[in-house]
């Protein structure tokens, strides 16, 4: 009972964090002047960035410079607040490119993703740590986790049993640790991304190149550590020869399916936290894009935009928990599928234990 009482100090924590956050967000953005290019509004926040962009304030912005590093003619290290000083400039694209010659160099810089996907990893190996250092100081036959432990252990211990072990089936300890981190790492970014506020903010989750690369993880441990069976389904199922030879449709069907479940992780993932973000700045511009419309509709509207602001919130939350819930638990179904035996086998197996 206690577990589920600290979930709910936290999940509260979190809204009266985000609450004034949303209010905050929706207010610097309102007193920025002139007319309002929504395409640039919403781009510019959910893009990569070679600053991170903190807030404005009169018309001015204010940002933390990131570090440039670039190959052209050379290694040339520079801020993002450098960059023409240094022959560099942004084309259409957002792109950073050689401001003499028009063409790109060879681009490696610390962009904002890049220094949010540092800082949570940084972070989570800090809440992992914390979370061991409780277990070394106590003695859990005695003495039950609390507060941040606790929340820790509910969660992990029902990543493990409830998708983990249910997906994967036997020797699921092996796929543990990257499904759990997984789990972890999704679930901490979706959040980091909808707290408008330094640290947070990134759109790491909603970048395609990062969904790629954990289905790209999931393809791996599913494909790699598959047996003789999982091969033997792919390359001669268990179907009419006719649609094995001379024509192997079943095979290629196999084929194309062993791309289409990682690349199904990689879409679902991208696009459910780049909508909920596209919402969530669609609301925040209710409040500005009234601001024509005089000073009783506006204030309205403005109100209106902050609590549903908090309501969308409130609900990314949710979304953020469902999306790692689902990347895990697909993830641990495939890897299990990998790993079946023949229904033969089993029964032979079952059979031998009886």
């Amino acid at each position: 009972m206690h577990r589920i009482r600290s979930f709910i100090l936290w999940f509260a924590a979190a809204l009266l964090l985000l609450a004034p956050a949303t209010a905050a967000a929706a207010g610097h953005e309102a007193s920025e002047p002139g007319e309002l290019d929504m395409k640039s509004y919403i781009f510019g926040h959910i893009g990569d960035a070679y600053d991170w962009h903190i807030t404005t304030v009169n018309g001015h912005h204010i940002s933390i410079p990131l570090p440039c590093i670039v190959i052209d003619d050379g290694l040339h290290v520079f801020l993002s607040s450098r960059m023409e000083e240094n022959g560099y400039t942004l084309n259409e694209d957002g792109k950073l490119v050689n401001a003499a010659t028009g063409k790109r160099p060879v681009d490696i810089s610390i962009t904002k993703n890049v220094c949010s996907l540092i800082i949570s990893s940084i972070l989570l190996v800090v809440l992992i740590l914390l979370t061991a250092r409780w277990y070394r100081r106590h003695d859990v036959m005695k003495e039950a986790p609390k507060g941040f432990a606790g929340l820790m252990e509910m969660l992990i211990s029902m990543v493990t049993n409830d998708i983990i072990k249910e997906g994967v089936g036997k020797d699921y300890e092996k796929y543990a640790p990257y499904l759990l981190t997984a789990f972890f790492f999704i679930f901490l970014n979706n959040l980091l991304g909808i707290v408008p506020f330094f640290p947070g903010g990134a759109n790491l989750t909603g970048n395609i190149a990062v969904t790629l690369f954990l289905a790209v993880c999931t393809f791996l441990a599913v494909n790699l550590f598959g047996n003789k069976h999982y091969y033997k389904d792919i390359f001669w199922p268990e179907v009419p020869a006719w649609l094995k030879v001379p024509l192997p449709l079943m095979p290629l069907i196999e084929i194309i399916g062993m791309f289409t479940k990682p690349f199904s992780l990689m879409v679902r993932l991208f696009a459910n936290i780049l909508a909920g973000h596209i919402m969530l700045l669609g609301v925040v511009a209710v409040i500005f894009l009234t601001a024509k419309l005089g000073p009783a509709l506006n204030g309205s509207m403005s109100v209106i935009a902050v609590l549903f602001g908090v309501f969308m919130d409130i609900l990314e939350l949710l979304v953020a928990f469902i999306q790692a819930y689902v990347f895990t638990m697909l993830s641990s179904v495939f890897i299990g599928l990998s790993r079946q035996e023949p229904a033969h086998e089993h029964e032979q197996l079952e059979t031998t234990n009886n």
